[in-house]
């Protein structure tokens, strides 16, 4: 999920030096436009699959929390605040933070790792709402959660990928972050917020 990284050819941060060297899939628009249709074709299967597995209705793990939603609201929370690293990381290596120099190899490597962390926190609340509960579509809260839930990750792909396209134009990246971004604020706000606002539920 590391916001800036670019591969060859593109823009990069004043210490890009301290990223290792990525592999290049092709160049240009042609490069972007597989990855956004990568990414469209992943947000689309998700949502399919969703709606047409047949959900399991039960909890298939709640990693010590009292049920499932304490522990999804709990770990996208997790996510949210790796993410918002990120966000830091990414800004401080282009040297966007009002009075502070581009990060060093340090920044570099946090930002890199708090994406990486990010992902894996997010996959056992991905896993269950696929299998145990499917694609909803009960109001327009939960509609908007499982949308959001499935463009989340195709953005996260053609994001991923954009990293790897040479020459990639150099507002991709950003855009690709910042929606990435604001799929996940708005998937807590569906989910977590919504959850942490219920009176008489245990919050842990």
């Amino acid at each position: 999920m590391s916001m800036p990284e670019v591969a060859d050819g593109s823009a990069a941060p004043p210490h890009h030096h301290a990223a290792a060297p990525r592999r290049t899939l092709t160049s240009g628009p042609t490069g972007l436009a597989g990855a956004l249709l990568t990414g469209a074709v992943i947000a689309v299967a998700l949502g399919v699959y969703g709606r047409e597995h047949q959900a399991a209705r039960r909890p298939l793990y709640t990693l010590g929390f009292s049920s499932p939603l304490p522990m999804k609201a709990w770990l996208t929370t997790i996510v949210v605040l790796l993410v918002l690293v990120q966000l830091v990381t990414a800004l401080w290596m282009w040297g966007r933070l009002p009075g502070v120099g581009g990060g060093g190899p340090v920044v570099a490597v946090l930002h890199r790792w708090s994406g990486t962390a990010a992902f894996v926190v997010s996959l056992p609340v991905a896993f269950h709402c696929l299998w145990a509960l499917g694609f909803q579509t009960t109001d327009a809260r939960v509609i908007t959660h499982s949308v959001a839930g499935c463009a989340f990750y195709g953005a996260y792909a053609a994001k991923m990928l954009g990293l790897r396209v040479k020459s990639l134009p150099g507002w991709a990246l950003p855009v690709l972050g910042g929606l990435v971004f604001a799929l996940l604020v708005l998937l807590w706000l569906t989910a977590a917020l919504w959850f942490f606002t219920r009176p008489g539920i245990p919050h842990v």
